[in-house]
This record gives structure tokens, C-alpha cells and sequence, in this order.
């Protein structure tokens, strides 16, 4: 976590391509939440890459070449004198030591100050008392490593995560209007919406393509976003791995891939919680999004989200949240 603080605020200027047969465009590379997010040069964001899934593509070499894992036709070159970005990816991927052979495995834990007096008593605590104690200690750069690897679990439920270059950089910018680390939409499996540990919010293509409104998808992600500060998304995935996983994540640095599949079947069937009107209302207000597209998606009547319709009145200023051109290509997302 110290590494990925540290680094925060640093950029970089770059080259990058969606795929081999488009020309390369000078972009901006900045860290973000365990991200590298990807913008134009007028700061609008094209793509989100979590820094544990990039590759390099010439290992010390320059200038240097990353691509998302699992995928080498997307790339960004970084120019020879960003020698410092290069440096800080490399540090921040090495403070994960991720290492695909061991789906699960994290890495980098700094417990060593904690661990002696949790593990002598560990035996003598409830389940939710350790529980507790592990969420609090696992960093968020370790966080994404869980995600992912739930995410890859998912896969053959939900799809694989849908890309297209614009649609791309209108996920993005509403990321980054809800102040949110990563939007992932997938073709099928969730219902609506799910939250992985890390601070991705998982969004199913139905809710893009099944309303008009930009405010609906913004909605049911702000949603999303309430039931994870009720419930941590970490401690819902070792709740659901019992006493064991809780005590295995703190005294080794692993989740089994067993633990990972459960949670991940969990995750599809899983029925939303249910939230407060009142604090989701406030989220709304907060963004300065309105209500009311959102109530009525989730009842056409607007019998059970009279709330929600009736905060709008008190929303003076609302902002807008894309353009209708990324909103269009962010409902073809999945169809590229």
C-alpha cells in the first residue's frame, strides 16, 4: 500500500493503441486506485488497466511496452524518459509478487508486527472478531488481486468483460464521475450489479441496454456502492469461506481456489441487499445525479421508490453525467 501511495500522483506521457491495425495516440498514463488509468490528451479517460494484470512486453528494454494480461493487442508505450512510471509499476506489481501458478495467492503482507499475538489467540476469538481483524489489515493493491481472481472465476458464468475502444472511455469517465476504481461490464450471469474486493463494481449489459437514461446505469452502480460500505465485499467473501479462509488469508497470504469458486457462484446467485432510501438518497444528492430514473427501472410504478422520486425536488443543480455519444457507445459495449 506505502508503494502504491507513494506513486498516486505521478504521470507519464505515452503511446497507446486499442489493437494492432489502429494508430498509435499520445496519451497520459497515471496511477489510480491500483490502476493505470489510460487518457487523451485532453484529460478524458480512454481505458482502466489494473497494474497487477499488466504485462510487459520487452522486459528491460526501452522504451517500454505493457499490454492488459491475457491480451498483447492492446499496448502502451512509454516514452524513454518516463523512466520513473516504469520504475513505479515494476515496484507496485512486485510489492503483489502476483504469480499466475497460484490463483488466490497474496502477496506483500506487512503483518509481521501484528501476526505473533493474532495467531496465539486467534482460536479464542468468534469467527466475526477475526474476520473483522483480517479485513482491516489487508491493503487495497491486495484487494484487486482478489477481485481479479474472483473475476476470472466468474468468467464462465458471466462472459468475459466486455471492451470496445469509446465505449471504453465512457466506462471510465463514469468511474470516475461516481468516484469509483473500475466499472466492469459483463455480457451475463449477475442480475444487476456485484462488487468484487478491490473496488470494482461489476455491471451486468442488460442495464445498459435495457434503458435510455445514463442516470439508470449510474443508479443501480451508486447502489451498489451503499451496500458495499454495509458490507465490505472482503469480509463477505471470508464470511462465506468461514472461520478458515479468514484464518488461511491472515497466516499465509492465500485464498484457495476453492474459496475463490464458491464465492464467485455465490456472487451469481446472490440476491441484492436491500439498501436505505434515505442514505441512498444522500448518495444521489452527493453526485449530484438524479433519483428518479433509477426509482422507476427498479419500479415502474414508483410505488416502492416514492423516496428516491421524491429527493429529486430538492436537487437544484444536477450534473451531467457523458455526453449521449458515449452513452450510445457504452450501450454497444458488448456488441463489438
Amino acid at each position: 500500500m506505502t508503494a502504491l501511495n507513494k506513486y498516486q500522483r505521478l504521470e507519464a506521457s505515452g503511446l497507446w493503441r486499442a489493437a494492432p491495425e489502429d494508430q498509435r495516440r499520445e496519451v497520459i498514463a497515471s496511477i489510480g486506485d491500483a490502476t493505470l488509468v489510460i487518457s487523451d490528451m485532453q484529460d478524458r479517460p480512454l481505458t482502466h488497466w489494473s497494474i497487477p494484470a499488466i504485462k510487459r512486453a520487452n522486459p528491460g528494454k526501452l522504451p517500454a511496452v505493457y499490454h492488459p494480461a491475457g491480451d498483447s493487442t492492446e499496448t502502451l508505450e512509454l516514452a524513454e524518459n518516463e523512466t520513473e512510471m516504469v520504475a513505479a509499476i515494476e515496484k507496485i506489481q512486485k510489492a503483489i509478487d502476483r504469480k499466475e501458478a497460484h490463483p488466490g495467492r497474496l502477496r506483500g503482507f506487512a503483518f509481521a508486527a501484528s501476526l505473533a499475538a493474532v495467531v496465539a489467540g486467534a482460536i479464542f476469538w468468534f469467527p466475526n472478531a477475526l474476520r473483522n481483524h483480517v479485513t482491516s489489515v489487508v491493503p487495497q493493491i491486495n484487494r484487486v488481486v482478489i477481485g481479479q481472481d474472483i473475476l476470472a472465476q466468474m468468467a464462465p458464468v458471466t462472459g468475459q468483460a466486455c471492451h470496445e475502444e469509446i465505449a471504453n472511455g465512457a466506462l471510465g469517465k463514469l468511474a470516475l464521475r461516481l468516484d469509483i476504481s473500475e466499472i466492469v461490464v459483463v455480457p451475463g450471469g449477475i442480475r444487476t450489479t456485484a462488487s468484487l474486493p478491490g473496488g470494482v463494481v461489476l455491471l451486468s449489459r442488460a442495464i445498459l441496454e435495457d434503458h435510455e437514461d445514463p442516470a439508470v446505469a449510474a443508479g443501480y452502480v451508486i447502489a451498489e456502492m451503499q451496500r458495499t460500505k454495509l458490507v465490505d465485499p472482503l469480509a463477505q467473501l471470508l464470511e462465506n469461506g468461514g472461520l478458515w479462509a479468514s484464518f488461511r488469508l491472515l497466516t499465509t497470504g492465500q485464498l484457495t481456489a476453492e474459496t475463490l469458486k464458491d464465492h464467485a457462484e455465490w456472487l451469481v446467485s446472490a440476491k441484492p441487499n436491500e439498501i436505505d432510501p434515505g442514505l441512498l438518497s444522500d448518495s444521489f444528492a452527493s453526485l449530484k445525479i438524479p433519483a428518479s430514473p433509477y426509482a422507476y427501472a427498479v419500479d415502474i410504478s414508483g410505488e416502492t421508490t416514492i423516496d428516491l422520486i421524491e429527493a429529486d425536488a430538492l436537487l437544484s443543480d444536477p450534473q451531467s453525467i457523458m455526453s449521449d455519444g458515449e452513452w450510445v457507445a457504452l450501450q454497444e459495449i458488448c456488441n463489438s
